[in-house]
């Protein structure tokens, strides 16, 4: 059987890509020499520690505080400017006695912004911007305080958690 030099070169090339292709799945980036299975792990431990901390500011602003206290490890901690609290149960109640039981009524909010996440193993840190958005004396949104969160974050159990969530005011509440 005769193979014409146009099949010939047609597997030749797709050789060619298929071990280029192969080759640049497994080449480090830059200084990185983790596998591709490690890359992988990274970048998805990075969108579940986004989700950790969307789903702070969202179960915060609908004031389900059960699920926000489950959100920190079994040793960790909230500081902040009305205080600290340490162990999902702790932070519970202090963040009850803080921001009341009841829903959110007066409507306020947090925009959660600019997170820059670094992840080593199980453990990582965040860092981010908050805006906490109230109605102004025209019943109008308005900018009410506006900082950041410095977070220390821990796998446990499988599921990232704060280990450390420090929020500081860069823009105090109006007297």
């Amino acid at each position: 059987m005769k193979v014409s030099r146009s099949f010939i070169f047609l597997c030749a090339a797709a050789a060619l890509v298929l071990s280029i292709a192969t080759a640049v799945a497994q080449t480090p980036r830059g200084n990185d020499t983790t596998s591709l299975a490690a890359r992988v792990q990274r970048l998805e431990d990075i969108e579940e520690i986004q989700t950790l901390l969307l789903n702070y500011g969202s179960l915060l602003d609908s004031r389900d505080l059960v699920g926000y206290s489950k959100l920190f490890a079994k040793d960790g901690e909230w500081v902040g400017g009305f205080g600290s609290a340490k162990g999902p149960e702790e932070i519970l109640a202090f963040m009850q006695k803080n921001l009341g039981t009841g829903p959110n009524r007066n409507h306020s909010f947090h925009i959660l912004s600019n997170f820059k996440i670094e992840v080593k193993g199980d453990n990582a840190t965040a860092w981010s911007r908050w805006t906490f958005i109230a109605p102004g004396a025209d019943g109008k949104p308005a900018i009410s305080q506006a900082g950041r969160y410095d977070d220390i974050l821990v796998r446990e159990d499988g599921k990232w958690k704060f280990q450390r969530r420090t929020a500081s005011n860069d823009i105090p509440a109006a007297p």
